[in-house]
């Protein structure tokens, strides 16, 4: 869901571009090519069909200047990215000033599913010629200015732009039960550690999936619950009580947080850093890692992961320069989706990190004893370090901000984290 955070960051951050372009678009082709998805043949003539019409636009895009590998159409929405003659620079994510930069000197962007269709943009001309262009080859409606998207509350101010799922999670606590539960300061308890075998199984499992699934589309716009999702998730093919209680526990949380979102200032910045973190051998039963990392456009919280690593690491330097390479991944691809929106960044990323060894490696190419098991493949850090695509800098433990995606916290340091990320409260309407 970045490509449906960052443009609001990008947008926010330029007040001539606020919610009076953001239009939303519902019909029924989209709903159609979403049904006829699990056939090949008919899916294959629809996207190229939908490709056609706009890349024979009489503005039709230049190409990219740089190439990507495009992995295979999941949604068949994404209009451009599926001709044969064109390949959008990114498949959810399609740039409308590509598609008409030609006459228009225009910053919109199309964020498209099966459904709903998002333009936003700074030209109100070249947002009105683009609706009437789409109106004349499909039938479609505006719904005027964007308030709710796939389960997301938009919301603006003089401040810039609020982003919270408070309905969904109503609904969420209503399925579980929960209105009425009373409320608890933390997602998960302190020192909470979970494993395949505490507690008894669960006699149906399904209410424990779906309550899963839930939060962790929930995450979308609460990155407070990051990590405590992360953790319920690995036992869903096996749930135990245990299990199900975290998940409850993490329910009460969401009742006494039920308007946190995300604000997106209109006072910020456009520069990138972010936050790398580790926590070595966390998992109890098979001692692997989990890699937490976080990023900021300016003040604006757009991207953060909380996940188990792959391996185990042999040593804490180890499982945070794993966590620096996943940092960089992501890094790059950010850096990519910020340039077809037409914002660059020239100076290098900086990336903070508080284990100086894991930094230290990545700025000494000679292996010795302590990190030769340390493997090449992670050296992707050192590569774009010294292609001056990142930096980093060292943070100490109580500054780092994606401690949180690592491990649990008690109530006042949880508190102190959360402040951390920027989040708000979205009072209810």
């Amino acid at each position: 869901m970045d490509t449906t955070k960052l443009p609001q960051t990008v947008i926010a951050a330029h007040p001539s571009s606020s919610s009076r372009n953001g239009s939303k678009y519902c019909k029924n082709c989209y709903q159609q090519g979403h049904l006829l998805f699990e056939c090949p043949t008919v899916e294959c003539r629809y996207c190229h069909k939908i490709g056609h019409i706009v890349y024979n636009c009489p503005t039709r895009p230049p190409k990219p200047s740089h190439s990507r590998t495009l992995p295979r159409p999941d949604n068949p929405s994404v209009v451009a990215a599926t001709t044969e003659s064109f390949s959008a620079p990114s498949l959810s994510y399609v740039s409308v000033s590509e598609l008409r930069s030609l006459v228009f000197s225009i910053v919109k962007q199309i964020l498209s599913t099966s459904v709903d269709m998002i333009i936003t943009g700074d030209d109100h001309s070249g947002i009105s010629d683009f609706k009437l262009f789409l109106h004349q080859q499909f039938e479609m409606k505006d719904l005027g200015h964007l308030s709710y998207f796939l389960g997301l509350e938009v919301s603006s101010d003089s401040t810039g732009y609020y982003l919270s799922q408070a309905k969904y999670a109503s609904d969420l606590l209503s399925r579980a039960g929960l209105t009425d539960t009373k409320v608890v300061s933390t997602p998960l308890e302190m020192n909470a550690r979970l494993t395949p075998l505490d507690g008894t199984p669960l006699r149906d499992a399904t209410l424990y999936r779906q309550l899963v699934g839930s939060l962790v589309y929930l995450t979308v716009t609460r990155p407070d619950i990051a990590h405590a999702v992360h953790l319920v998730s690995q036992f869903l093919s096996a749930p135990h009580s245990t299990h199900y209680a975290a998940v409850l526990h993490i329910l009460r949380y969401i009742k006494g947080t039920m308007f946190h979102g995300l604000h997106f200032s209109a006072h910020s910045t456009l520069d990138l850093c972010a936050y790398s973190d580790a926590d070595w051998a966390g998992d109890p039963t098979d001692r692997r890692s989990t890699t937490g990392f976080c990023f900021f456009l300016g003040d604006s919280l757009i991207s953060w992961r909380s996940k188990k690593q792959h391996i185990v690491s042999r040593s804490s330097t180890e499982a945070e320069y794993r966590a620096l390479a996943d940092t960089t991944s992501e890094l790059l691809a950010l850096r990519w989706l910020l340039e077809d929106m037409g914002v660059t960044h020239s100076s290098p990323t900086v990336i903070h990190c508080d284990n100086r060894s894991a930094i230290q490696i990545a700025h000494n190419d000679v292996f010795h004893e302590r990190t030769k098991h340390i493997e090449i493949d992670c050296h992707l850090v050192r590569h774009h370090l010294s292609a001056g695509i990142l930096h980093l800098l060292p943070v100490s433990s109580s500054d780092q901000t994606a401690d949180i995606f690592t491990k649990t916290f008690p109530p006042g340091r949880f508190r102190d984290l959360v402040s951390k990320l920027k989040m708000a409260s979205v009072k209810p309407p």
